[in-house]
């Protein structure tokens, strides 16, 4: 009789939903992370499973900007329904005739937004993190920025044709770096490798990327305002683990309909 009974309340609750919503815990730093992105087939699924990694991280804002000329709706119903903390920004790209950069208006503008930002609020402990949306992220990662106190650095995964691009480490100090790709640059490490405490961007409001450096280069103009070699953090248990990937999205190969003997309905109206 007793089982039965077990059995009838279990049958009888009500169904729970789970739902992720931003964790806010006041004692730790809030992460910036800033994503440019832009319109292509892929977008929104890129979007989708960063913003779906970002929801596990406690007291996150994500600062999207988007290439375009106006705010699509696309990237703004992906945020809403995210129920990330965001900022959605928006400028377009006009590159210069040698310029092979991508993402630097989009990261200036988000620098500009921050800075204001940081002057209106009382708490302004945080750390500064550059993201591409088709990256793959530990959640191990933003744990590790938290502990910065100016720059922090780790290894990034499967990027400058290496296994893994990462800062040499002595005596608990960056004292080089492992890279192959353009080793002469002054900081030889991938957008992903590093963040920046944000309060870094107050104290130097002349710091941000410029069009005039070449694609590979950004990293080191950026670092170039607020650190020096010698001043920066090896995380990441001394640089020896990898916690972020450079992956990129494969371009997919869409057939061309028209060439078809059984062409597909039509899907226009169907966002992808």
């Amino acid at each position: 009789m007793l089982f039965f009974v077990i059995l009838f309340l279990f049958n009888s609750r009500p169904a729970f939903q789970c739902q992720f919503t931003p964790e806010i815990i006041p004692y730790i730093p809030t992460i910036y992370g800033i994503t440019p992105t832009y319109a292509r087939l892929a977008q929104k699924a890129d979007l989708t499973r960063l913003s779906q990694t970002l929801m596990l991280v406690k007291n996150f804002h994500w600062i999207v900007i988007e290439d375009s000329e106006t705010k699509t709706k696309l990237v703004e119903n992906l945020l809403k329904e995210s129920l990330l903390k965001y900022t959605h920004l928006n400028v377009k790209t006009h590159k210069l005739k040698h310029s092979t950069a991508s993402g630097v208006e989009q990261r200036n503008v988000a620098l500009n937004w921050l800075r204001e930002h940081l002057l209106e609020i009382h708490d302004k402990r945080g750390v500064v993190y550059f993201m591409d949306d088709d990256n793959t992220y530990s959640l191990k990662v933003f744990d590790e920025m938290r502990k910065i106190k100016k720059v922090g650095v780790w290894p990034v995964g499967i990027v400058g044709g290496m296994r893994v691009e990462m800062p040499l480490v002595t005596d608990g100090k960056v004292s080089g770096f492992n890279a192959v790709w353009k080793p002469y640059r002054p900081f030889p490490i991938d957008m992903a490798g590093f963040a920046i405490n944000a309060t870094l961007f107050i104290d130097h409001p002349e710091a941000k990327f410029s069009r005039k450096v070449q694609s590979g280069f950004q990293e080191s103009e950026i670092l170039k305002y607020v650190t020096t070699k010698e001043e920066l953090e090896p995380l990441a248990e001394n640089c020896t683990k990898v916690l972020v990937w450079h992956t990129r999205t494969q371009t997919p190969s869409i057939l061309n309909p028209k060439k078809l003997k059984h062409p597909p309905l039509p899907d226009g109206h169907i966002e992808v």
